[in-house]
């Protein structure tokens, strides 16, 4: 009976802590979204404009850089939290298997793991974005040549999701690494897996606008779809499909007159 009853009380708590865990990620999905939204009506598409890439009158460029990193933290949180809540479910439910304590303290562990892997490569968009705006200050006629460069990126992105390196990446981020004991460790693991199975959609999103908010709900779109959908290598192609369509559609606009 005193068995019974503590198997019931733990599922109890096992019922509540998922509830939680549901609410706090639907919360933090919710309030990413919206500020995003804020930032994207309140700024210019940052691929557009050089000086959008500038740091404003008074401000340091470790200001500058510290708030883009922000500003693409919470961009990410809101394009990747909804492939990446399923497989966080998992790694609790491998956790509460492998009799784990403190699964909520380990998932928020992971999750930070994942998203500092995002922090890193926002550090390094940021270091290309700014680079490539003062060249094109240096030599304006950059500025003619970069919407063609735009284009055929989006082309070679498209072209990359029919490879078998595509595939690798894909396959390896939907399989759920094996937890290992410190919980950060596993979700940095996982955000490295995933960050190289979409660097293709990530690099159509940054030369079509980082703030660009269609683009990134279709980058979004596409991510999950990849790694949620059952049959995800049929959707892989059906996304390289539209992006050469859209690479070959801005690649005609830059040389028709």
């Amino acid at each position: 009976m005193t068995n019974t009853l503590s198997s019931v009380e733990l599922s109890r708590e096992q019922a509540v802590s998922e509830r939680g865990f549901l609410a706090v990620s639907a919360l933090l999905f919710i309030a990413s979204t919206a500020a995003t939204v804020a930032w994207c009506n309140a700024m210019p598409a940052m691929s557009e404009m050089p000086m959008a890439w500038m740091p404003m009158c008074g401000q340091t460029w470790w200001s500058f850089a510290a708030s883009f990193v922000a500003m693409w933290m919470v961009m990410m949180a809101a394009m990747m939290l909804p492939s990446l809540l399923p497989m966080l479910r998992q790694y609790r439910g491998a956790l509460r298997l492998a009799g784990g304590p403190s699964v909520d303290a380990q998932t928020a562990s992971a999750g930070v793991g994942y998203f500092v892997v995002w922090a890193l490569i926002g550090a390094m968009v940021f270091a290309l974005g700014a680079a490539l705006a003062q060249l094109e200050m240096t030599w304006p006629v950059l500025a003619r040549v970069m919407p063609f460069a735009s284009s055929a990126v989006v082309l070679a992105a498209g072209a990359l999701q029919f490879s078998a390196w595509k595939a690798r990446q894909l396959a390896r981020c939907r399989a759920l690494p094996a937890p290992e004991r410190a919980a950060w460790r596993f979700g940095l693991r996982l955000g490295l897996r995933c960050a190289g199975s979409c660097a293709g959609l990530t690099a159509i999103l940054l030369v079509i606008g980082v703030m660009d908010l269609r683009a990134m709900v279709a980058v979004s779109a596409a991510i999950t779809l990849e790694r949620l959908a059952p049959e995800g290598q049929r959707m892989v192609r059906y996304v390289g499909a539209v992006a050469i369509g859209a690479g070959l559609l801005l690649m005609l606009r830059t040389v028709l007159p």
